[in-house]
């Protein structure tokens, strides 16, 4: 039973009846109303010009049409909502392009040619047939199975356009649906296809994986079917396990996926997301064995931060502040573990407080989601700590306002108090107060700061500037 009850059903009805022409609602519309999904984008498919049909909308509801003559399609908002239309259509393509070559076809050429069954269902928008379900390829059972599936022959869909292979693992991913054997072992087959595909375009699919309810699903799906080592080699070389004189490390593949899914179940912040993608990235670059203490992997957070820019380009994700919050995850991971591990000081959590500004918050989550051992103990010991390392964040916060804080003597005021022009010595004073303050030995205060200046000046022979 369709969900056509909304008056821009009836409007696209009543035009195309009067129009002579045959309209469907087709796509994620359906395949969403089914799985009780939440959508407002609405794609309809008419078997003749589907600019035609959004023109004659606009005229009546007087608002605006997008036309992509390029592409044959049209775009209008209505009642909230993103109705395209597009003529029905068959598509044929060249070894070396996802662009098809186009010609007019009916609606089951246009169900055909969609990338999954689930994708491929119609409802009929004609008043002879208004609401009926058109379902050539047995979506509906596949739905209700829980399967992605190619319409015809998985090989020809993913060779046509290989970004389908992405986003049948991206559905697979938001929707815990499992990919069928014969569209899974034609994804193996034509990998190397992908090559083809804009990064950006491979993009938009892994940052939608990455906002799955359980993103772990998507990420081993790239690796088993070999898209990953392809579109995100650094991710891949995480995997395996390394064994000397009875020593093993853990599987960094596996624990990158499990604390993916921990951040998951806490933020919807993309970018949080990210930085727990890449941690523990330039784990195999630093790893190292000791026969005393076994594997290690010296500041491995240390090289993972300057990995990160890098990783963002060649992945085409954007070079802005959202790279340099990952950046800065990534640095800091290790700081709240070690932390807790330690005496939990003043001074260290002012330290962190001052370096993680107002993204602590984010990186206690990062940090909590990091800890996946198999042991309770283990696990309850190293969550109480983070307990403790919050209560007193909170605690010397209310106290010395250390976030995002600026020491209160800057170069400017050292400069005209002594009448000297800039030199080392400048930095050495700020930094030193600097230090002071966030290891507890003068509150952050002006008085207390300005006392300080004049001693460390004085040590360095500066005389006062006699005003």
């Amino acid at each position: 039973m369709s969900n056509l009850s909304q008056p821009v059903f009836r409007r696209i009805s009543e035009t195309v009846d009067a129009m002579g022409l045959r309209a469907y609602v087709v796509g994620g519309y359906v395949r969403d109303y089914y799985l009780r999904r939440p959508c407002t984008d609405i794609d309809v498919v008419v078997v003749g010009s589907g600019i035609a049909v959004a023109e004659a909308l606009g005229r009546q509801l007087r608002t605006k049409v997008s036309v992509f003559k390029t592409f044959g399609t049209a775009m209008l908002h209505i009642d909230g909502m993103e109705v395209e239309f597009v003529g029905a259509r068959r598509e044929s393509y060249s070894p070396d392009s996802r662009k098809p070559h186009v010609e007019d076809g009916t609606l089951e050429d246009d169900q055909r040619r969609r990338d999954f069954t689930i994708n491929a269902m119609a409802w009929s928008l004609n008043a002879d047939s208004y609401g009926e379900l058109v379902d050539p390829f047995d979506g509906m059972y596949d739905l209700e199975d829980c399967i992605i599936r190619t319409p015809c022959d998985p090989d020809i869909t993913f060779s046509d356009d290989p970004l389908r292979m992405m986003r049948g693992v991206r559905f697979a991913s938001q929707l815990g649906f499992d990919i069928e054997e014969e569209t899974f072992e034609a994804i193996r087959r034509n990998r190397e296809r992908i090559r083809i595909v804009s990064k950006e375009r491979i993009a938009v699919e892994l940052n939608k994986i990455v906002m799955s309810p359980r993103p772990s699903i998507g990420f081993e799906l790239l690796d088993a079917t070999g898209l990953l080592e392809l579109i995100f080699p650094e991710l891949s070389r995480l995997k395996g396990v390394e064994r000397r004189n009875g020593h093993a490390h853990k599987d960094n593949f596996k624990h990158t996926l499990k604390v993916l899914d921990n951040v998951a179940r806490r933020s919807d912040d993309l970018w949080l997301r990210w930085a727990a993608v890449l941690h523990d990235i330039a784990k195999p670059a630093t790893k190292a064995y000791d026969h005393k203490t076994g594997w290690t992997f010296h500041s491995h957070e240390v090289l993972g931060s300057k990995m990160v820019p890098a990783i963002f380009r060649s992945l085409k994700l954007p070079m802005n502040e959202h790279m340099k919050f990952v950046q800065k995850m990534v640095f800091l991971h290790l700081r709240p573990i070690i932390l807790s591990e330690d005496m939990v000081t003043d001074s260290a959590v002012r330290r962190l407080l001052f370096e993680a500004g107002d993204d602590i918050e984010s990186l206690m989550i990062l940090c909590e989601a990091d800890i996946t051992s198999g042991i309770d103990a283990k696990v309850k010991r190293y969550m109480a700590n983070f307990e403790l390392v919050r209560r007193k964040m909170k605690d010397l916060e209310e106290r010395d306002r250390i976030r995002n804080f600026q020491p209160p003597i800057t170069g400017d005021i050292i400069m005209r108090t002594y009448g000297i022009p800039p030199c080392s010595a400048i930095g050495e004073i700020k930094e030193q107060i600097k230090n002071a303050i966030l290891d507890g030995e003068i509150r952050n205060d002006y008085g207390e700061a300005y006392a300080m200046m004049e001693r460390l000046a004085a040590e360095r022979g500066f005389v006062k500037v006699q005003e």
